[in-house]
């Protein structure tokens, strides 16, 4: 398991070993040694399990205030999406960057989105799949959200407003400017 660190302090992609031969292949997609030597331990309470129907779907950019904040470890099975995760933690040297991957079922990379970070993804191919275990329950009093194409952020997403699929919530969470974030440094 390759496990390499990225712009934004916490936030890492993990390339899992893939071995294939002519009946498909194994891979070991987790374990918890490996992300402990990567200085991330947790124990993970719960895995969840997306399906986008068509492409340009966005989710995000979501988060969960403390004390039920979450860390999410995700990988996508079917297809491909453009993750993306956004440092709000207050007084951060990076608060309001991004950082950006690829992720999907042919290049089988993963991404760690710590606590304090907004997360969100657009599928870049219809039918796609995307798992991801999460540190702590889903507590809908928690949840909060980032607005995603706000332009302070600049993140490159693959979709335009009018091509992007969102769920009511997610087209009128606050921009950076007006986000109250409950996470500092």
């Amino acid at each position: 398991m390759n496990i390499e660190t990225t712009e934004l302090a916490g936030v890492l992609l993990v390339t899992p070993k893939k071995h294939g031969d002519h009946r498909g292949f194994f891979s070991e997609t987790f374990r918890a040694s490996a992300f402990a030597e990567a200085g991330v331990s947790h124990g993970w309470v719960q895995d969840n399990h997306s399906f986008s129907a068509t492409r340009y779907v966005v989710r995000g950019l979501h988060y969960q205030a403390p004390p039920m904040a979450q860390a999410k470890l995700l990988r996508v099975t079917r297809g491909a999406i453009l993750d993306v995760a956004v440092d709000i933690r207050v007084g951060s040297p990076t608060y309001g960057r991004f950082v950006a991957y690829e992720l999907s079922d042919e290049n089988w990379r993963q991404l760690y989105v710590p606590e304090g970070f907004a997360h969100g993804f657009c599928t870049l191919t219809a039918e796609t799949e995307v798992l991801y275990k999460v540190s702590a329950d889903y507590a809908p009093q928690c949840e909060g959200g980032l607005l995603w194409n706000d332009p302070a952020l600049g993140i490159p997403w693959p979709a335009a407003e009018a091509e992007a699929t969102l769920s009511d919530r997610d087209r009128v969470c606050p921009s950076l400017a007006e986000l109250a974030s409950p996470f500092t440094v």
